[in-house]
């Protein structure tokens, strides 16, 4: 299992990205949260299956269609979770 929080910077907020990051952490059984932040970036943290949680970090660097990613940090972090929500 592995656990990883991350930073998805540019016009991510307001293009329904917390939604989708929400529809494809339950497609691939991934744990977790994700949230907007005050700075206009989104954190996201996954808990799964290396090979799932890989996924996500893949589909953060694309984000849905409206959005525009930039940039995307990532980093490992440790903690487990039952379930994936959507923060506010």
């Amino acid at each position: 299992m592995r656990c990883v929080k991350v930073l998805i910077e540019g016009e991510v907020q307001g293009v329904l990205f917390r939604h989708y990051t929400n529809k494809k952490a339950d497609e691939l059984n991934v744990k977790g949260y994700v949230k907007n932040l005050p700075d206009g970036s989104v954190e996201a943290v996954f808990y799964g299956k290396e090979d799932k949680v890989n996924e996500m970090i893949d589909f953060c660097k694309k984000g849905p269609s409206p959005a525009k990613v930039i940039n995307v940090k990532i980093e490992e972090y440790n903690q487990e979770f039952d379930d994936f929500e959507i923060r506010y």
